[in-house]
């Protein structure tokens, strides 16, 4: 393929290879005698940080049948979600954070919102992933096993339809890749038991009900049975005299003429009409309108997540700049040579500090590549260092901002459903700047 040969691996000398893995040996081991008490204190932050997103999100829900506090409690808690998969439970069960010894945020303890357990989603994001990255067939994560977004990949006809089931792996990515984490190609091949799949999937429909209970009952049910009380509170006082409806009712009254009234126009959700006057609704009706409105915010603010997830991943796992590599040409690889496979495989998304947090920092893809044992909130101290190496050994550098990122994966994936299909051109030597943004600047001054 033409991908091969211009692969930048085939242009450097052993020499080369064995020297660029000493220099990134070197990178790692200079940022881990380094990590201390601000490390620690920045996942305990971000772990605070999501608790106190949660906690507002399910303040701000207990009123879900008003569409402004919908909006406003479903925003924080899709932000929260996010902030919770990708900067804290990614990173976590990745052992960035193991280091600290710390009984809760290590590798072994951790456990996260989404629909794959984290012994199945270890197996096959932490080892399978990350050891074979970009290398066909053996990296499952390449396309996952659905999609052809390689050339070099044979073609079939269901991948005729991959743009469109594109779409529902974006809407549903926790399940999408909670179904891959079960590696049926590997039940297929006999390299895994029925034993084996059967527990897979207990695990599986555990995490699936735990979910299930909590944003689709159990917050529900807590937002209905608070508005509840706050509806019987207020009735009490009305009937008391303390509290009155009147002025409230009148000013309903008065938005609508009584032929629109009659003629069905639209109400503010608090009330309905009854012979043409608008009436506040029963209790019944508002804890289920609660019930409803809350049960519906879950479900988005889970989409929200989902979607978020699937642009960051695809982002930084498909563009044209990214490399794949045969079997063949890895097969006695150096450690050298597998830190420029990493390299080559991974691509970046540009942004600023809230971007890169909001990505779980995995918007610095390669050097997650390169470091996946390393906290996140490092990448970009070191990227500029790992953009000198590129510059200096001639190498690409991929990155780019998300929209453009983000077009190339839904071109490839939408080129490739057919026949076909030419590797696009790869980047050359990178020759741009160090520092790419704020948060950069912001992280090299902290440091």
């Amino acid at each position: 393929m033409p991908t091969e040969m211009e692969n930048p691996l085939y242009k450097m000398s052993q020499e080369q290879i064995e020297a660029i893995g000493k220099e990134f040996d070197d990178l790692h081991d200079e940022v881990f005698e380094d990590l201390g008490e601000r490390d620690a204190a920045y996942i305990r932050g971000m772990i605070d940080l999501h608790r106190r997103l949660v906690l507002i999100a399910r303040v701000e829900l207990l009123g879900a049948r008003f569409k402004p506090l919908w909006l406003l409690g479903t925003a924080t808690l899709g932000a929260a979600k996010i902030l919770e998969n990708m900067e804290i439970g990614h990173n976590v069960m990745h052992g960035q954070w193991d280091w600290m010894n710390d009984p809760v945020i290590n590798s072994q303890s951790w456990d996260w919102d989404t629909a794959s357990t984290k012994e199945a989603w270890k197996h096959s994001h932490n080892y399978v992933h990350h050891t074979y990255t970009n290398i066909r067939g053996l990296d499952k994560d390449l396309g996952y096993e659905i999609m052809r977004i390689d050339p070099a990949q044979p073609w079939h006809p269901v991948y005729l339809f991959q743009p469109l089931y594109n779409l529902l792996l974006m809407a549903f990515f926790e399940w999408g890749v909670a179904s891959h984490d079960l590696d049926l190609e590997a039940l297929r091949k006999g390299e895994k038991n029925m034993a084996d799949l059967k527990k897979d999937l207990k695990g599986m429909g555990v995490k699936a009900r735990a979910q299930i209970t909590k944003d689709y009952i159990a917050f529900p049910l807590l937002s209905a049975g608070v508005a509840t009380g706050v509806e019987l509170g207020v009735r009490k006082l009305r009937a008391s005299g303390a509290l009155s409806s009147r002025k409230r009712t009148k000013r309903a009254t008065r938005k609508l003429s009584g032929a629109a009234a009659r003629a069905g126009a639209k109400l503010p959700p608090r009330f309905t009409t009854r012979a043409g006057v608008p009436v506040a609704p029963t209790v019944a009706e508002s804890a289920l309108s609660t019930f409803k409105a809350t049960f519906w915010a879950d479900f988005t603010a889970n989409i929200i997540r989902n979607v978020w997830s699937h642009a960051i991943i695809f982002c930084g796992h498909f563009p044209d700049q990214a490399f794949t590599f045969t079997q063949e040409e890895t097969g006695d690889e150096t450690r050298g040579a597998r830190y420029v496979r990493q390299l080559l495989g991974a691509a970046n998304i540009d942004g600023g500090p809230m971007f890169h947090v909001a990505a779980g920092n995995l918007s610095y893809q390669v050097e997650h590549h390169l470091y996946p044992d390393m906290p996140s909130t490092r990448y970009g101290e070191i990227a500029p260092k790992v953009r000198e190496i590129c510059e200096r050994y001639e190498l690409p550098y991929n990155t780019g901002p998300l929209l453009q990122q983000w077009g190339m994966v839904m071109r490839t994936i939408a080129r490739l459903a057919f026949p076909g299909g030419e590797p696009r051109p790869k980047p050359g030597p990178y020759q741009g700047d160090k520092i790419r943004g704020e948060g950069e600047r912001t992280e090299q001054l902290a440091a």
